[in-house]
């Protein structure tokens, strides 16, 4: 709670004098860290078409990529415990995620230069994030939230009307929508679902995928600016990457995971002095003492099916740079 306090003042001091800065707050809350946005020494970054570094011509060729995944037995032992919890009703939807060791010849500074996404953020030597999926826009005073669910590799036959029609996916993100739609009423007001269930594709060096995401507004007060720190915090966790209800929900994924899941689900934003652009942190490897892990996962329901969700798990295993 301490680093959530000063974290949230020190964001709320610059958005009140109109001070740009970038972030970086990690799952539980527990961690975080606010930057100046030419800092290089430690951090590299890219929000859309906002960075503090050039881009350069991609020079890596993945020639080696082993993904030692977890067994589908050890991942089915944590869905086992997630189904029960459902039963029980104590959650209805669970974003359950697992960590896959990595080997490949690339760098994590290749995967940031190189990889093609939205978001990308590199934390020198110790993780790299290549993320689709927008957490909150902020833009003239109205904020819009972006929550993805639903993944399906696009080279299956008639991929995205099976994906749209899907009654497992569509339950799923109806509820994330939900849930979103009440994460941003806690801070702002007219919160409509704008844009409903729209599709992405998203390249990789395995195989293109269809992803499912949706678009939600609201109208943020006038002095929105000076509790800009407090807004952010007030929405965290993102709901895609928790589930509902939200506080019981994080509270049965850290027993069922039994890993840390540090940055990865967290979030990182830029600040422009009055508007911002923020992503959840998936599509994420990270160094632990040399080994390079991955860190993936999906949302768990009643009507889900081990065997899917462990293939989803699996499919978010790569890194989108062009072989």
């Amino acid at each position: 709670m301490k680093v959530r306090k000063e974290i949230t003042q020190q964001m709320n001091i610059l958005g009140k004098n109109g001070k740009e800065f970038v972030f970086l707050i990690d799952f539980e809350g527990n961690s975080a860290h606010v930057f100046s946005p030419e800092l290089t020494e430690k951090i590299l970054w890219q929000a859309n078409n906002k960075s503090n570094t050039d881009k350069r011509e991609a020079k890596s060729s993945i020639e080696k990529w082993i993904a030692n995944t977890v067994s589908f037995e050890k991942y089915k032992h944590g869905y086992d415990l997630v189904q029960k919890h459902i039963q029980n009703g104590d959650t209805y939807l669970l974003n359950y995620t697992q960590p896959t060791k990595i080997e490949t010849n690339i760098s994590l500074e290749d995967i940031f230069y190189d990889s093609s996404a939205k978001y990308k953020v590199l934390m020198k030597d110790e993780f790299v994030c290549f993320s689709p999926e927008t957490f909150v826009k902020i833009k003239n005073g109205r904020i819009s939230s972006y929550p993805m669910k639903g993944t399906m590799d696009a080279s299956i036959e008639n991929s995205k009307e099976r994906i749209l029609n899907d009654s497992k996916e569509l339950a799923e993100h109806n509820t994330i929508v939900d849930l979103i739609r009440n994460d941003l009423s806690l801070v702002a007001e007219n919160v409509t679902v704008e844009k409903f269930r729209y599709l992405e594709r998203i390249n990789t060096n395995k195989r293109d995928l269809w992803q499912v995401s949706s678009k939600i507004t609201g109208d943020l007060p006038k002095n929105y600016t000076e509790n800009i720190g407090e807004i952010v915090f007030r929405m965290l966790p993102a709901g895609s990457i928790s589930g509902a209800p939200k506080m019981k929900t994080v509270e049965i994924i850290k027993k069922v995971e039994k890993y840390h899941r540090g940055f990865y689900t967290g979030i990182f934003g830029y600040f422009d002095g009055k508007d911002l652009d923020s992503c959840v942190l998936i599509r994420y490897i990270e160094k632990q003492n040399g080994q390079l892990v991955y860190k993936s996962g999906g949302g768990i329901t009643f009507m889900s099916e081990a065997e899917k969700e462990y293939e989803e798990l699996l499919k978010k295993v790569y890194v989108p740079i062009a072989t």
